[in-house]
């Protein structure tokens, strides 16, 4: 959710997810867990399963935020993962927290979930968040590492990961693929995973995923195709997402970029 709100006034309410939200401006009050809470702009809202909590504007001026909701499992998962640990759900101790890292990786995260990126881009920013997050629940998992602890491979054992990784990305079946597909592919968990491509190939699987269907795209257009037809058969959401890439990446247009294959 991506909303702002003036008058609105939530009813007292709980849901049966994780939720964690992002104030981006103004201030937003509730109360939860017995106690009255402000959110300001660039602070976090964490709440647990069943929370029961309410919501308005603090001011006149109203507030807006931005919202995901994560199954229980699906953050639980994450965090054993994270820890090679599988213990009871983690509570959030706290449901407003100051952590501008945290409040950053959930922008993105949200932009990447409501805006055209790869199921790799989002379930990788999926796992930044859950890594961030860890360092703000308590109870069952109050021994949560502040840091993401190391692969426990051997440099070896990481190269060879690495590049079954770069393998599996390879394949046309790698579309599609989440961060949980990439670890299966490497044989290990999705946070050994990503650290073990990024130190090897100096990008994330996301990243370096991208640049292989900016290379599709742009032997498709060297062939003449058609920019939509190019931007189809490489993997980017529509015509306007690759040409965003595609000049962040080559410094010029597709478009351009076709013409000057047409003229040479």
């Amino acid at each position: 959710m991506h909303a702002r709100f003036r008058g609105h006034v939530y009813h007292r309410h709980s849901h049966d997810t994780y939720s964690l939200g992002l104030t981006e401006s103004g201030a937003q009050a509730f109360t939860c867990r017995g106690a009255g809470h402000v959110s300001t702009a660039g602070l976090v809202m964490a709440f647990n399963p069943d929370d029961p909590h309410d919501g308005h504007a603090a001011t006149g001026t109203g507030f807006t935020y931005r919202m995901i909701h994560l199954a229980p499992a699906l953050l639980t998962g994450l965090l054993a993962d994270l820890t090679g640990t599988a213990r009871g759900m983690p509570l959030f101790a706290e449901p407003v927290i100051a952590d501008p890292a945290l409040a950053a990786a959930l922008r993105r995260l949200h932009r990447s979930l409501t805006g055209p990126a790869s199921p790799l881009e989002q379930s990788e920013r999926l796992a930044a968040v859950a890594a961030l997050a860890a360092r703000h629940v308590s109870g069952p998992r109050q021994d949560l590492p502040r840091a993401a602890p190391a692969t426990g491979l051997t440099t070896w054992d990481q190269a060879a990961a690495a590049d079954r990784i770069r393998a599996f990305l390879h394949d046309d079946a790698a579309l599609e693929a989440t961060l949980a597909d990439v670890a299966t592919a490497a044989g290990c968990s999705r946070f050994v995973a990503y650290r073990a491509f990024r130190d090897r190939y100096g990008l994330p699987p996301s990243e370096y995923q991208r640049l292989l269907r900016l290379r599709t795209a742009r032997r498709a257009l060297a062939g003449g195709a058609a920019l939509a037809d190019a931007a189809a058969a490489s993997g980017f959401a529509d015509q306007a997402h690759l040409t965003r890439w595609f000049r962040r990446c080559y410094g010029i247009t597709p478009g351009a970029y076709r013409a000057a294959c047409a003229q040479a």
